[in-house]
């Protein structure tokens, strides 16, 4: 295995922007870096999950994959677009209440993310498989993956926490840049 590869492969995936990351810099701009940190816990242990279930189950999905990645396609587009338009019309002048930085929304998140998705499907296949199918290889490659994309999600919240001011400052501008990026990201799957 080349682990140079695999190791950026890991890091380009989960650092770049993303559906997720996108959430945590939008969510640490409104309600703060704590409200962030919840959303990355849930999308952090979800990820894993997603990770242990292609090693568990990757010859199942690869005969299903053609129907998985259709249906991951539309839902995955679709909530994109419902977060663009929440990150759009967020109320700018006062904070709220809101639901999207919790653990559980950050969890689901996941599950909806075609980024996610397709990586936690190929990432195990395409670089563990091929030269270790043993469940120690699977774990340490799982928990090693599993790591990097916290240290991606706790980036993402650690500079919206350093870039706060100048984000609230100009909050609209932002969250149209968000939302734009999130349609940007939901059109990218069909592309």
């Amino acid at each position: 295995m080349n682990l140079t590869s695999f190791i950026l492969y890991c890091f380009m995936v989960t650092f770049t922007p993303g559906p997720t990351n996108i959430v945590i810099l939008s969510t640490v701009q409104n309600y703060g870096t704590k409200k962030a940190m919840e959303y990355t816990y849930g999308a952090t242990i979800a990820f894993g999950l997603l990770l242990v279930f292609s090693a568990m189950l990757n010859t199942i999905l690869v005969t299903i994959i053609p129907k998985i990645l259709m249906v991951m396609q539309i839902i995955g587009s679709v909530y994109m677009l419902y977060l663009a338009y929440q990150v759009y019309k967020m109320d700018t002048s006062e904070p709220a209440v809101n639901q999207t930085g919790t653990f559980m929304s950050g969890f689901l998140m996941q599950f909806l993310n075609p980024k996610v998705v397709l990586f936690t499907m190929t990432v195990i296949p395409a670089y563990i498989m091929p030269h270790n199918a043993s469940m120690p290889v699977f774990t340490i490659s799982v928990i090693a993956i599993t790591v990097i994309g916290f240290l991606a999600f706790i980036t993402w919240a650690f500079f919206g926490a350093i870039f706060r001011g100048f984000l609230q400052r100009h909050k609209k501008i932002v969250n149209v840049m968000m939302a734009m990026f999130l349609v940007y990201a939901a059109i990218m799957i069909w592309m």
